[in-house]
């Protein structure tokens, strides 16, 4: 910035300004001297105005009425959340629950998209189904660009998810990604996968989202037994 006496720009006078800001230089000359090693009262806590799911009614008992419930089940203080709600129909041969919906996701208006939602139809054709055949969903149906859910969260996601899954009665659960084991299982993808589980009592295999498997084509042939998991014949 330069030596006692020395000019300065206009940039450096305001990259310093800046810089005192941040440090919380409030004044240059104050009347009285200022005892800075005096302990600072402790600041009101703040209300979390971040709380993802603020209820605004009870939870309805359709799968219809529900689905037109889920955006008030969401975060109604985050702004830039982007609603993406469920595709299919009840009693589906397979319900995918996938993890939050991502920025492509939000685009499409879908809780998969993109080249993720090409190779779902083709694992989904490997077992037999067609896309008709299948209930989309996401854990959380917002599009948070930044958020990530911590425990609570994922424990409340899960909540709504088997109230979901109950209303929708698939006959396969198909759950793409960590955040839907956990929410749903209660452990994570690396432990659940390839077990047979019974949320709701529905058959349910956990596998990695396919835009994982765009990303590790290695991955495939370990997807490919999750799959066969989900189809194998009941003992």
């Amino acid at each position: 910035m330069g030596g006692l006496g020395s000019d300065i720009g206009s940039a450096e006078a305001v990259s310093a300004l800046e810089w005192w800001l941040e440090a919380g230089v409030d004044a240059l000359v104050t009347e009285q001297p200022r005892n800075w090693l005096k302990p600072q009262a402790a600041a009101p806590a703040a209300e979390n105005t971040d709380t993802p799911f603020i209820e605004r009614s009870p939870v309805p008992e359709t799968l219809a009425l529900f689905r037109e419930w889920l955006p008030s089940s969401g975060p109604t203080a985050l702004v830039t959340a982007k609603v993406v709600l469920p595709v299919g129909h009840e009693a589906a041969e397979v319900m995918i629950p996938a993890e939050a919906p991502g920025r492509e996701e939000a685009a499409a208006g879908a809780p998969i998209a993109g080249e993720a939602w090409i190779l779902t139809q083709r694992m989904l054709a490997a077992i037999g189904f067609s896309p008709d055949q299948a209930y989309l969903a996401n854990l959380s149906c917002f599009h948070s660009p930044g958020a990530k859910p911590d425990r609570k969260e994922i424990e409340r996601c899960g909540e709504i998810a088997r109230k979901h899954i109950a209303l929708a009665k698939p006959r396969r659960l198909l759950l793409f990604g960590d955040a839907p084991a956990r929410a749903l299982l209660g452990k994570g993808l690396a432990e659940a996968r390839g077990h047979l589980h019974r949320p709701e009592g529905i058959r349910t295999v956990v596998t990695v989202h396919p835009r994982i498997l765009l990303d590790r084509p290695s991955e495939k042939a370990r997807a490919w037994k999750d799959l066969l998991l989900l189809m194998e014949d009941e003992a």
